[in-house]
């Protein structure tokens, strides 16, 4: 254990986070997600929430300011013409994120087979039993400028 970091963050998950660059991605999926077939190191979390594990991330890690938006979720039904149709999950780890950077974030909207695509360039990806569906996650580290 370590005073002022979330338990939830072992060491491994800890080790990836710090080593990430700015620019770099990171996956976090849910249970559904075929984590390992992106290639890259995979953290499994266990039986926790996507909600709780963003919460225990972004404690440690910021989101790039560089770009627009840098949490993009999963398409909701692969239907373009809904793209602002979300789960009460994407809600909640959307209101996460704006909590923990203190500002205002928008989601990118990636439909699912583009967000197969991009989840191979990641540079770890980050598993729960999250069950509800649509609950993947990519986010780009930013800098710490203090």
């Amino acid at each position: 254990m370590l005073k002022g970091i979330d338990p939830l963050l072992c060491g491994e998950l800890l080790k990836i986070l710090d080593e990430m660059g700015h620019g770099d991605e990171l996956l976090l999926v849910d249970r559904n997600y075929p984590a390992k077939a992106s290639g890259k190191p995979v953290i499994s979390l266990g039986e926790v929430s996507s909600e709780r594990a963003m919460k225990a991330i972004l404690s440690v890690f910021p989101l790039d300011t560089y770009v627009e938006r840098p949490l993009g979720r999963m398409e909701i039904k692969d239907d373009p013409h809904i793209k602002t149709e979300t789960t009460e999950t994407q809600d909640r780890v959307l209101k996460l994120a704006a909590e923990a950077e203190g500002r205002s974030i928008h989601y990118d909207v990636i439909p699912r087979f583009e967000f197969y695509e991009r989840a191979k360039k990641v540079y770890a990806v980050v598993s729960t039993l999250e069950a509800t569906p649509y609950s993947c996650f990519l986010m780009k580290k930013g800098v710490i400028n203090d």
